[in-house]
């Protein structure tokens, strides 16, 4: 992993170069700094309520160990740990996509590849979700078409909803502290 902060070797990055958390187009998710060890290992899953004036777009989730300011790292230090997509089309199925209807909630799972960290005490443990995660993934048109082959590109306007009736959520398999 590396530092969640833009970077002159990252195409698209201009100074100052700031955290990626600070970008308008991430939602982040973040503790406060923890009052002991966490150990997360195994499989991790973000559930989100999600609209788009698109028919097509992705949803991308990140989950991050947030060390506090060092010496070495004065600002701290923000280590990507694991990451997954949704090309929203697929939600359903790999083998019969469906676009969606521009306006309307749905429910989605974002898949985040197994992971075991123990995020150490004063850590944050923080989850950020965006449409893009470029170079990682490739970037989608929101057309529905390839976008391998279609040089059709909108920009879509998505949503996240966390309230009482739409909660989005992570899974994360928390492993009890030996006694």
């Amino acid at each position: 992993g590396f530092d969640q902060r833009e970077s002159e070797e990252f195409f698209g990055s201009e100074k100052p170069y700031l955290p990626l958390a600070s970008r308008p187009d991430v939602v982040v998710f973040q503790t406060a700094p923890l009052e002991e060890d966490v150990e997360i290992t195994g499989p991790v899953s973000v559930h989100l309520w999600i609209s788009s004036n698109a028919v097509d777009t992705d949803f991308t989730a990140k989950l991050i160990d947030v060390y506090p300011p060092s010496v070495d790292y004065p600002e701290g230090y923000a280590l990507n740990l694991t990451d997954g997509i949704l090309r929203v089309k697929f939600r359903d199925s790999w083998e019969k996509p469906e676009l969606m209807e521009p306006g309307e909630v749905y429910r989605v799972k974002v898949e985040l590849l197994p992971i075991s960290n123990r995020f150490v005490k004063g850590h944050r443990i923080r989850l950020d979700i965006s449409s893009s995660n470029f170079p990682r993934f490739d970037v989608n048109g929101n057309t529905g078409e390839n976008p391998g082959t279609s040089p059709v590109r909108i920009t879509a306007l998505n949503s996240v909803y966390h309230d009482e009736s739409r909660q989005s959520h992570a899974l994360l398999p928390v492993i009890p502290a030996p006694p």
